[in-house]
């Protein structure tokens, strides 16, 4: 070979072997392999100078290990494998270079000086490339290399690192066991069907639990479900199919056959049959989701059931409250319960002694329909009524002609009726009356009609008793009357008397008082008590306390107040709280009754008082939610601050995952989707911390006429064509101080809950006015203020909706249509900025959302720097790497923090706690501190009050999702820096407080 050749010297012709250009050719031309067991480069075999040169020339990471100590010769690719431990690898022994693969590699050398290959694939191996441990994964070829002699001298070994590929595939994979573990687990009905045939694909335990557990999977569905194609629901997926369009179903009912040879079972049904296309827009199947909603709506129909029961009881208690003729209230109470169920004829009647003539002795009959009053035999009914009634059931027949006999039926028939359920009234083993409603076509009646009349029926029968029973006892007083005028006459001066007295302390009494006659009968009202009711004494006087109107009016309480008179009447004292249904509405009493004795320790009078206590329980009730709002704000905070902790470790691993990541557009969109869902979450957080008042606040003077109008286009786009915005402002209007940004979010959540309230479409007008306060006039402290109202043409609140309007996770948009933080953030941020959030809202009178800011001085928003807006992403090495020490208890977010960190060139040391943060502060030079402020045992700022002292003029960065941290002090730069944050974000604080920024 000729020197000059390769531009070479005369004397550096043992070089020419190696080729021209390459970092390591260089290298191992200024190598001394005299002090290897390779000897000098003019020594070397002429096998192994020809495998040099051409490892050198190939792009393949190679390395060739020569000898039984396999001394280390690789090219340039092969140096950015080796990471930090290039150049000290060339030239040394592959036991040596790599100690912690030391018995893999002596295996490679036995195999391959043997004259044997090797190959793996994805070999996982721990490596100290940089310093720390960290896995790899490679593709590995070993193949002998033969020196001049054709006899195995050496091995030579192709490596391709393919870390990311094996990670981003794991990643993938967990991310398909978890939707399906999602799939499989989901409460809904999920199914999907391939094809035109709509073949069973897949579908969840959810799915075939509504399908009766069928075996259904790779059949079509009009042969896996039969009942469902006559239905039309084939037609239904024929059409998703064609035409690519969705459909959606609410409530469907569905008739399944869920268990086999029985008769199918009708469900209701929320679906979506969503068709699934391929990359050219081609459906190639149709996935079902829905919801079984056959309970829900069952539920949601026995409550209005039960709610229609409830008011038509209420109305009729209310009819016949005031009624002391027994004929009157059955008459009132037939025809009422005749019109709420629609029935052609309702009729009571009274059994005869012997238990089968009996005589109807009132009815109501519709228009059209005819009177049964009358005298008739039971046994014309027929048997069957003849036992159950005087068994005390109820006789229940739907159709007369088709369940009863001809003869039987005919009875019927005479009267108009077809259809029957007739109650009996037994009492001491007798049937003594009956109740009865009938129809005059074929009707079934069902459990809700029948449990209305059981109750109609007892409490109907329950007051004819009471006011009989008051007859009975008018009459019996009056019997005794004449035989009792001669103790009364002997009684009536001191009677007099003490009445007068007892007269005189009521009425002097600012409480509801009475004076009742030993049998419960009212003697004597004070003006306080006949002041809360429209009644009059002289109406009142003689009648039964618990038939009063201070009780009528309230279910059940007629019934209490009876037994507590009768157990004061025999000596006892009665105190309790209740709850009475009063003309002004519902009012709370505190309540109590006590018997008047005479000198012979005898019953002669009853007086029974209350207070008004409604106004202390609602105060009580309003200092209640205040707790409840500041325990929920705790909370809310805690659990906002743990959760940032979570997402920075997420969106710290995705934000240095997606920056290593091959440019392969899917994965690409999967990182970018996991980030975007984190910020979304990132986003709740900083709500809840808003709810909580312990997020931080850029805070700047605000000219709230120029952000309103700055954001007017925004507010349009957002709204839409049909929400009419008007904006009032006054020309002049003092500035506030608070986060613009938080601003103008509320702003737009408050905007968004109007639109939603007007279903769309209505008038939202926003303006703003100062305000002067004192003590006198609000909650807030005295002083001035910028009021901000947006009010909107809605539907508005009731008094229980507006009083929970600013709990957090509280909504009336549905499930999945609001988180229930939007007004929770409102209040949180006006609170933090010294204001309150007021709302004022009626049904069908819209809301009116104010925000209250402290104003500013002009001389104060001067002072107030503006807030700067956050940095741009970029990414960029540093010019000048720097040692930091990063502190955080959280191991995710420690690792997050360091990777980021490292990632852009710096050193970075890690600790758990303050105090192993201090012992490496002690062996290390340390250029930046970053720490997390909640920490057990010693928090962040405790950390930077002990490093003060330690190093001072130590730059330290102090990382928190609260607000209430310390702030900077001229002895000490101190930084703060929000989580979750970015890598840029990072950085750019970093280096500030690296240049001598605070």
């Amino acid at each position: 070979m000729d020197p000059a050749a390769n531009n070479l010297s005369p004397d550096d012709s043992s070089h020419a072997f190696l080729p021209d250009g390459g970092e390591l050719g260089a290298l191992i031309r200024r190598f001394d392999w005299s002090t290897t067991a390779l000897g000098p480069l003019a020594e070397w075999p002429s096998s192994l100078k020809t495998v040099t040169a051409m490892l050198l020339l190939s792009p393949t990471p190679i390395v060739l290990l020569w000898g039984e100590r396999g001394i280390m010769i690789y090219n340039d690719a092969y140096s950015g494998f080796a990471g930090s431990r290039h150049p000290q690898l060339l030239g040394s022994e592959v036991r040596e270079g790599w100690p912690e693969v030391a018995e893999f590699n002596d295996n490679v050398m036995k195999v391959g000086l043997a004259g044997g290959t090797l190959s793996y694939k994805d070999q996982e191996l721990v490596l100290y490339r940089n310093g720390r441990p960290e896995r790899a994964w490679m593709n590995l070829d070993y193949s002998p290399v033969f020196d001049d002699q054709a006899q195995p001298a050496g091995v030579i070994a192709m490596v391709v690192e393919t870390t990311e590929r094996v990670m981003a595939e794991r990643e993938l994979q967990g991310q398909q066991a978890r939707l399906q573990q999602m799939f499989e687990q989901a409460p809904g009905l999920m199914a999907m069907l391939r094809g035109p045939e709509h073949v069973f694909e897949m579908a969840n335990p959810a799915y075939l639990r509504v399908v009766g557990e069928r075996d259904i999977i790779g059949k079509p569905v009009r042969e896996a479900l039969p009942e469902v194609e006559r239905q039309g629901f084939i037609d239904i997926l024929d059409r998703v199919y064609r035409s690519g369009t969705a459909f959606v179903g609410s409530s469907i009912r569905v008739g399944l056959q869920r268990t086999q040879g029985e008769a199918e079972e009708e469900r209701l049904l929320d679906f979506v049959f969503q068709p699934v296309a391929d990359g050219d827009g081609n459906v190639g199947g149709i996935f079902i989701e829905g919801y079984d909603v056959t309970e829900r709506a069952e539920a949601e129909q026995a409550l209005r059931e039960n709610e229609r029961r409830l008011r038509f009881l209420d109305a009729l208690s209310k009819e016949t409250a005031r009624s002391v003729d027994a004929d009157a209230i059955l008459s009132i109470t037939t025809r009422m319960l005749g019109e709420q169920l629609g029935l052609s004829s309702c009729a009571y009647a009274d059994m005869d002694p012997d238990q089968d003539g009996f005589t109807i002795r009132g009815d109501w009959a519709a228009p059209g329909c005819v009177s049964i009053v009358g005298r008739y035999r039971l046994e014309a009914f027929g048997a069957m009524a003849v036992t159950k009634l005087r068994g005390g059931e109820a006789f229940i027949i739907d159709d007369h002609c088709a369940q009863l006999p001809p003869a039987e039926a005919a009875t019927f028939q005479q009267l108009d009726i077809a259809a029957t359920i007739c109650l009996p009234l037994v009492k001491e083993g007798r049937l003594t009356a009956l109740m009865a409603i009938h129809d005059r076509k074929p009707r079934v009646w069902n459990a809700c009609e029948l449990a209305l009349l059981s109750e109609v029926t007892d409490r109907s029968w329950a007051h004819i008793e009471r006011v009989r029973s008051a007859a009975a006892v008018r009459q019996r007083e009056q019997c005794f009357l004449e035989e009792l005028e001669a103790k009364v006459a002997e009684r009536t001066a001191a009677l007099a008397r003490s009445e007068a007295n007892i007269r005189a302390v009521l009425e002097t009494s600012h409480l509801y008082k009475a004076m009742l006659a030993p049998d419960g009968s009212i003697l004597y009202v004070n003006a306080t008590a006949l002041a809360g009711i429209d009644a009059r004494f002289h109406q009142l006087a003689g009648t039964p306390f618990w038939d009063s109107p201070w009780f009528s009016a309230t279910p059940g309480m007629p019934e209490a107040m009876k037994a507590m008179t009768l157990r004061v009447a025999a000596g006892a004292t009665e105190h309790v709280t209740m709850s009475l249904n009063m003309p002004g509405g519902t009012r709370i009493f505190d309540f109590s009754m006590r018997p008047v004795l005479d000198e012979d320790g005898d019953v002669v009078a009853l007086v029974p008082e209350a207070l008004d206590i409604s106004e202390r329980i609602a105060t009580e009730q309003t200092l209640q939610q205040l707790h409840k709002m500041e325990a929920l704000g705790n909370l809310t905070g805690g659990i906002a601050h743990d959760f940032n902790n979570l997402l920075m470790a997420v969106l710290g691993s995705l934000e240095l995952l997606r920056r290593r990541m091959p440019a392969d557009p899917a994965l690409l969109r999967l990182v970018d989707n996991a980030r975007a869902g984190a910020e979304r979450g990132a986003s709740l957080t900083a709500r809840m911390l808003s709810f909580a008042r312990k997020q931080e606040l850029h805070k700047a003077p605000i000219d709230l006429r120029q952000l309103i109008e700055g954001m007017q286009p925004l507010l349009h786009s957002s709204l839409g064509p049909t929400i009419q915005l008007q904006v009032e402002l006054p020309r002049q209007l003092a500035r506030v101080q608070t986060d613009p940004n938080q601003l103008e979010t509320a702003l737009l959540n408050l905007a968004a809950n109007a639109r939603d309230a007007m279903a769309g479409e209505g008038r939202i007008l926003i303006a703003a006015e100062e305000c002067a306060l004192t003590s006198e006039q609000s909650s807030l402290p005295v002083g001035r203020y910028v009021r901000l109202a947006l009010s909107d043409s809605g539907t508005g609140m009731d008094e229980a909706t507006l009083k929970r309007a600013v709990e957090p996770f509280f909504t009336t948009k549905g499930v999945g249509k609001g988180t229930g933080l939007g007004l929770s953030m409102v209040h949180g941020l006006a609170e933090q900025s010294g204001g309150r959030l007021m709302l004022h809202s009626s049904p069908g009178l819209g809301t009116t959302a104010e925000i209250w800011l402290p104003a500013l001085e002009q001389d104060e928003a001067a002072s107030i720097p503006a807030h700067s807006s956050p940095p741009e992403d970029r990414q960029r090495p540093v010019a000048d790497p720097l040692t930091l020490l990063a502190v955080d208890d959280d191991e995710l977010v420690l690792f997050g923090t360091a990777g980021m960190l490292e990632a852009a060139g710096h050193r970075v040391l890690t600790a758990r706690s303050g105090g192993e943060a201090l012992d490496l502060l002690q062996t290390n030079q340390i250029d930046v501190l970053i720490t997390d402020h909640a920490m057990p045992l010693m928090s962040g700022a405790q950390l930077a009050a002990v490093v003060r002292g330690t190093h001072p003029g130590l730059p330290i960065l102090l990382v928190s999702g609260y607000a209430d941290l310390p702030s900077a002090t001229p002895a000490l730069p101190l930084r703060r820096l929000a989580k979750p944050f970015s890598q840029n974000e990072l950085l750019d604080a970093v280096e500030q407080l690296s240049i001598g920024e605070a």
